[in-house]
């Protein structure tokens, strides 16, 4: 059976990995900081579901058929880049037209509407702010991130001892991969709770967006030049 010493370490690799901001970062931090907290957190799952899938799929050696397989491997990483440019473009839209179809009046409103003797107020909170939304949107971006699968064919086996039960193993150490991930997780939706007050202006909104979509495009145009 592997060892505490053989789990210590490969947490210390995937501590590393989790720490070095990237787009799994942003994806939370930008969730979190509109206020979405449902969906942040439905991010935050679907991303470690897709953490799973991949330890799970190089415990029983379905990666490796991926990594060996040069057409596989680039139709994931076109397809994956292609997804994160989409999703970051589609951000740095809507941030264009929210401001060249905003007016005076809505944006000094604080968002509330009055109509005779109801009264609506949207925050903008509530729109989008489902954990099914966030789970799919984290999980998809995961598995069609190819450096993902790729990380764990290169680590994973060297943490499997000869004629150990490796699927289980493969969960074991994808779980532990899980937990310093929902940790780190805990700690950048705190900061942005933190930080949301200041981001209720629409030009406030409206920077973080341009922010993220060019972070997350970015990473999809490096994704697609392959480094």
């Amino acid at each position: 059976m592997i060892t505490l010493h053989a789990i210590g370490t490969f947490a210390l690799i995937a501590g590393l990995l989790t720490l070095t901001p990237g787009l799994d970062t942003a994806l939370i931090l930008r969730t979190a900081a509109l206020g979405r907290r449902r969906r942040a957190w439905g991010v935050v799952l679907g991303i470690q579901c897709g953490t799973l899938v991949w330890g799970a799929l190089t415990a029983l050696g379905v990666t490796a058929l991926l990594t060996a397989s040069h057409l596989a491997y680039e139709t994931l990483r076109w397809v994956g880049a292609a997804y994160l440019v989409w999703m970051g473009g589609r951000m740095l839209w809507a941030t264009w037209h929210k401001a060249s179809t905003e007016s005076p009046q809505t944006s000094g409103a604080g968002d509330a509407t009055v109509t005779g003797n109801a009264r609506t107020v949207r925050t903008g909170r509530g729109a989008g702010d489902t954990l099914l939304g966030g789970w799919r949107q984290g999980i998809v971006t995961n598995l069609l991130n190819p450096k993902m699968g790729a990380f764990y064919v290169a680590v994973l086996p060297q943490f499997m001892p000869a004629g150990a039960p490796h699927p289980a193993l493969g969960v074991l150490l994808a779980g532990v991969h899980i937990l310093l991930a929902v940790v780190w997780a805990c700690a950048l939706i705190a900061f942005a709770h933190m930080v949301r007050d200041r981001l209720q202006r629409p030009s406030a909104r409206r920077c973080l967006d341009r922010v993220s979509g060019t972070v997350i495009a970015a990473f999809g145009i490096r994704l697609a030049l392959g480094q």
